[in-house]
């Protein structure tokens, strides 16, 4: 499930406080480190100085000799018996002695050879103490203006996140603009926020009225196109009574209705989708038997002059209850696309309990095919166009409005298998 943005915030936040915390603290470490070791650079360089001073003006100055520093002093040409053995491999320079937090200055001029052990005990502490006071003033910084920044980006937010919510859970067909109503929008979004509202509110309208014209129109169009065709299909029915009818005109009149009977079928798809989502079809119990056997007997027609076996497997006997138009207008497209595609071989109506299934031994579809069957007005081969582009579309959007599903599955050169799946409203 994709993040919202408050969430997105969130993290961004805590990933910069985890950042500079990490910033903060190295720093503070390694300028305790840097303080430290200037500090007690500096200090043996002034003791050092200070004993030469004082040996200037005093050829018996004392040696320094505290509780942090320890001094030893070897005139010119005398032996280095009372330096301690760890000290005397030592050159000129400061040096960091082990075990401990001591540093060595060893200075020669024409005097001598001086030797300063400091210990830093006191000082390193001292550093300790005010790099992590100093530490957790900037990380309480930190954290404080982090946390002011994420409450004022959190308030920005909230108004464009419950935008986001309010407009996901409209009906498309009938937005509810009055969900985002000036008064209603949380917090304190400023003129932004005002102007994606009002934004909103204009689309949603402009979008249902676009709906509200495109299903009257649907309707309004459906309705008269079904009058001529009525005139069509008993005029056609009227004249295959004819006995003196010849074979061939007899042809031409099956199929002009056959023909009609396509074009009754997808009007009542139009009729049966342009209906408010509250107005769905009438709905009764009905055996998908009578269903199947009534479409396969329109469409065998279709069949004629090929050699094709069409039959009915009932392999279960449903009752739905439900709209049996729609199962009637799903299921005579799917066998119209079955006869038209399939030249030889055998189409299947297996009748499951839960489910229907269609299966032809027809020209399949390649993948890349199969990927747009469900486009409208898709028709693989353009140069030689079969039908309209319009029978499935139909189909999934018929399925989709009554909670049904249809599962297509095809092979080239083997066939297609579609399944129209309507447990949901299988009667117990």
């Amino acid at each position: 499930m994709p993040e919202g943005l408050p969430r997105k915030l969130r993290h961004a936040f805590i990933l910069q406080v985890m950042l500079a915390s990490v910033v903060v603290i190295v720093g503070a470490v390694a300028t305790s480190s840097i303080v430290k070791e200037a500090l007690t650079g500096q200090q043996l360089r002034s003791e050092a100085q200070e004993f030469w001073n004082g040996r200037a003006r005093d050829p018996a100055y004392p040696l320094p000799r505290t509780s942090t520093l320890h001094g030893y002093f070897v005139a010119s040409g005398e032996q280095h018996d009372r330096v301690p053995a760890g000290l005397r491999g030592y050159g000129a320079g400061v040096f960091d002695l082990p075990g401990g937090n001591r540093k060595l200055i060893v200075e020669e001029r024409s005097q001598g050879r001086l030797y300063l052990v400091m210990s830093f005990d006191l000082l390193d502490a001292i550093i300790r103490r005010a790099g992590l006071v100093t530490m957790l003033l900037a990380l309480l910084a930190v954290y404080l203006t982090t946390w002011l920044t994420y409450r004022t980006s959190k308030r920005l937010v909230t108004p464009v996140s419950w935008l986001a919510g309010q407009v996901a859970r409209w009906d498309p067909g009938r937005p509810d603009m009055h969900t985002i109503a000036p008064g209603h929008v949380p917090g304190d979004g400023g003129d932004e926020v005002g102007q994606l509202t009002s934004a909103l509110r204009n689309l949603a309208r402009r979008t249902r009225d676009l709906v509200a014209r495109e299903r009257d129109f649907t309707r309004d169009a459906s309705h008269e196109l079904r009058t001529p065709l009525t005139v069509i299909r008993v005029a056609t029915d009227m004249m295959l009574a004819d006995a003196d009818i010849p074979s061939r005109g007899h042809r031409t009149l099956l199929r002009m209705r056959q023909a009609g009977r396509d074009m009754e079928a997808i009007i009542d798809a139009f009729l049966i989708l342009a209906r408010e989502r509250g107005e769905a079809p009438l709905t009764e119990d009905f055996d998908v038997a009578a269903i199947v056997d009534e479409e396969v007997e329109k469409v065998r027609p279709l069949l004629a002059g090929k050699p094709v076996e069409l039959e009915v497997v009932a392999a279960a006997s449903p009752r739905l209850h439900a709209s049996p138009r729609v199962l009637a207008v799903m299921l005579g497209q799917v066998l119209d696309n079955a006869c038209v595609f399939t030249e030889r071989g055998r189409i299947e109506v297996r009748i499951e309990r839960g489910s229907l299934v269609v299966a032809d031994t027809g020209i399949g579809m390649a993948p890349e095919v199969l990927d747009r069957a469900w486009d409208p007005f898709y028709r693989a081969d353009l140069v030689n166009p079969t039908g309209k582009g319009m029978g499935l579309p139909i189909v999934r959007r018929l399925a989709e409005r009554f909670g049904w599903t249809v599962n297509l599955g095809s092979t080239p050169g083997v066939g297609t298998v579609v399944t129209i799946d309507f447990a949901r409203d299988v009667l117990a």
